[in-house]
């Protein structure tokens, strides 16, 4: 058995961690073609509008659930804070966490005290309420606020569409108070989507955040139209389907017209697919190392597919 053919048998199972981190082994080892991604891109990382304000924000960002959600002792977290000054450094800014990934927040907070001074000024932070009753709310922005050290976030969003109407309003009154940048909405549910759109239709937010990846693309029907019929911006979450993506990838070679687009790696690839999109605004993978973060920001370089090329990437990404 081939040290390739194991480590295919085990793409069913393996993290991008895990499948990065072997292959890279293998590859060491001219076992296995490299398929590593390239750390070292360089140029300009593409920006895209915040419609309500004109604001450019970049396209690649980060998310915070799971990964962040560790004790306070944890020797991962200076790796956390080496991602994130890749990542802020490398052009991105959106850093996404919530009060319900456990102790996210708590743990970025202290990250974000380990940042130099000159990446923490460029992070764009957003956060989101997420419970029930005007009293629990306010309380949990609060905690929010205390666990994350600032006292302003750049976006606040109702998570899953819970109480929106109470929550929208405690947003729009610490924006009034200039604590609050911007104003939005959050899913990962189907079963929300009909309430989501009620409220796209109704009420004045800046931004949208929605589940979307090249084998999850139930946004493209209603969702994402709608957003740029809105004029809103859309935060893309879970883009790699919780690793499952990565999974089946497993140690396939990149098509070769991926060198089209200047992918280097299947992340790359799977994020270049959603920032061609005209509705997407911004992705935030989980990023938990700063080669990661190098390789997320890549997929903001460079040419982005047309229609006629996410076409391809997705025919060729359904055919295997």
């Amino acid at each position: 058995m081939s040290a390739s053919t194991s480590l295919a048998q085990q793409g069913h199972k393996l993290s991008r961690s895990d499948f990065l981190r072997q292959a890279g082994r293998l590859a060491a080892a001219g076992l296995l073609a490299p398929a590593l991604p390239a750390l070292a891109n360089e140029g300009p990382v593409l920006r895209r509008p915040i419609p309500s304000s004109g604001e450019m924000i970049p396209v690649i960002g980060s998310g915070t659930a799971v990964i962040y959600d560790i004790e306070a002792q944890d020797p991962r977290i200076p790796v956390l804070a080496q991602s994130m000054s890749a990542l802020i450094g490398g052009g991105g800014a959106m850093i996404d966490t919530a009060p319900t990934y456990g102790r996210a927040e708590k743990r970025l907070g202290e990250v974000l005290r380990l940042v130099e001074p000159a990446v923490r000024e460029r992070v764009f932070l957003a956060s989101k309420i997420s419970t029930m009753g005007e009293e629990a709310g306010v309380k949990q922005v609060t905690q929010t606020f205390a666990d994350l050290g600032v006292s302003r976030l750049d976006l606040l969003q109702v998570h899953n569409v819970r109480d929106t109407q109470t929550h929208l309003k405690t947003i729009r009154r610490l924006r009034e108070e200039g604590k609050v940048r911007y104003t939005g909405i959050t899913t990962s549910f189907e079963r929300t989507h009909p309430e989501f759109e009620r409220i796209m239709m109704n009420e004045k937010i800046d931004f949208i955040q929605i589940d979307y990846a090249i084998d999850n693309r139930l946004a493209e029907q209603r969702i994402l139209p709608l957003a740029q019929d809105r004029g809103l911006a859309v935060i893309i979450n879970l883009p790699f389907g919780r690793n499952r993506l990565f999974a089946k990838a497993k140690d396939r070679p990149l098509p070769d017209f991926a060198k089209e687009l200047g992918c280097s790696s299947w992340a790359q690839y799977f994020l270049k697919f959603l920032i061609g999109h005209p509705a997407v605004t911004v992705v935030i993978p989980g990023t938990d190392r700063p080669e990661y973060a190098r390789d997320n920001l890549g997929a903001a370089r460079g040419t982005i597919p047309d229609a006629a090329m996410r076409r391809r990437m997705l025919e060729h990404w359904e055919s295997a």
